[in-house]
């Protein structure tokens, strides 16, 4: 009997996913990006849910395409969310990507698709596709430059040199470096302190700093605006500052 690809699990307002496939590497096929697609769609669509992680089984995070089922003819792409099904369409909702051991060409295109890492020491992520005559198209070309200074993106785009987990934290790549082994409970930690937050806020903090990316400066404002403004009126809000007041933990509606 065939294990599920992809597993998932709710704790408190977190949902932890995980590709499980370590005897592959965790390598991504079309089973483990509908799994993925499917894991993102509950975290989205499920109020009681803040945040989700999202780290591979085994030894590593994830080696990229399963470029064997590739060969037979499988894409591991899904409608709408593009490869894996996370890089084209990310989650609304903050993602945290816990590495151990690699995360490497489409891999790394996963865990760049998250809003934050979390990797254990002497872990490697790179971009590889070139030595093979291939192209990172799965959002690395997107993400590196804005993720790094554009020289070292652009060096690890074109030699496929692969960089270790130290180095990406130095580079500001990485958000928190832990020991082998810690990554996901250090990732769960982090996950924890954002999912006490408001729900409401959290979405609306990733959407505007996702999308005003490209916003001109003067209509900064009056687009954010739109997004917050739903956001100060709601009633999460009216009971985050009632808590504050009565020294007491919120209890978030999600509305």
């Amino acid at each position: 009997m065939n294990e599920q690809a992809v597993l998932s699990e709710r704790r408190g307002r977190t949902i932890l996913i995980t590709i499980n496939r370590p005897d592959q590497r965790n390598a991504v096929n079309a089973a483990v990006a509908a799994g993925i697609a499917q894991a993102l769609d509950a975290l989205d669509g499920d109020s009681e849910l803040s945040v989700g992680v999202l780290t591979g089984a085994g030894k590593g995070f994830s080696a990229g395409m399963d470029l064997k089922a590739f060969v037979t003819g499988e894409r591991p792409h899904v409608p709408g969310r593009g490869f894996a099904g996370i890089v084209q369409r990310p989650p609304d909702k903050p993602l945290i990507a816990a590495v151990e051991g690699f995360a490497v060409a489409g891999g790394l295109e996963v865990a760049l698709a998250c809003d934050l890492i979390v990797a254990a020491r002497g872990a490697r992520l790179g971009v590889p596709e070139v030595k093979r005559s291939l192209v990172a198209a799965g959002g690395a070309l997107l993400r590196l430059p804005r993720a790094l200074p554009r020289n070292v993106a652009m060096e690890l785009a074109l030699t496929g040199e692969l960089i270790e987990a130290e180095r990406a934290y130095e580079l500001g790549l990485v958000n928190r470096l832990t020991d082998p082994g810690e990554a996901l409970a250090t990732a769960m930690e982090l996950a924890e302190t954002i999912a006490a937050n408001g729900p409401l806020a959290l979405a609306a903090t990733k959407r505007v700093m996702a999308e005003s990316v490209d916003w001109p400066g003067s209509e900064f404002f009056e687009r954010q605006s739109e997004i917050v403004d739903p956001v100060w009126s709601s009633e999460d809000a009216r009971e985050g500052a009632t808590a504050f007041a009565e020294k007491r933990p919120p209890v978030w509606k999600g509305r």
